[in-house]
């Protein structure tokens, strides 16, 4: 059974920059698509990334293209997201995700087999 676990989530100003990692368990990474989803208060999930299970494809949301990058290490069983000059509208729960047969769209999905179980980002002055 795959397990993963968030890390790297905490209070940033506006402007600054968090990388988020995402440590796999319990099976090889090797073939499954990793997304990354975030969930404001009040508001539904939004996928924010994914990256393909060899890293050749990654897509993003709008509102964070330009801003974050997404890649993964099999090899370590690690994902990450880098986040770079934050908004406050970036506040969420992050959650990484896996899935063995979800193909990554222009439009990244929430739907997945597997999830962590999230990490606080807070970015506020």
């Amino acid at each position: 059974q795959l397990q993963l676990v968030e890390s790297g989530g905490g209070l940033v100003q506006p402007g600054g920059s968090l990388r988020l990692s995402c440590a796999a368990s319990g099976a090889s990474l090797d073939y499954y698509s990793i997304g990354w989803i975030r969930q404001a208060p009040g508001k539904e999930r939004e996928g924010v990334s994914c990256i393909s299970s060899s890293g050749s494809l990654t897509t993003y949301l709008d509102s964070v293209k330009g801003r974050f990058t997404v890649s993964r290490d099999n090899a370590k069983k690690m994902v990450y997201l880098q986040m770079n000059n934050l908004k406050p509208e970036d506040t969420a729960v992050y959650y990484c995700a896996a899935d063995l047969w979800v193909l990554c769209s222009e439009v990244p999905g929430i739907r997945y087999d597997y999830s962590g179980q999230g990490t606080q980002v807070t970015v506020s002055s």
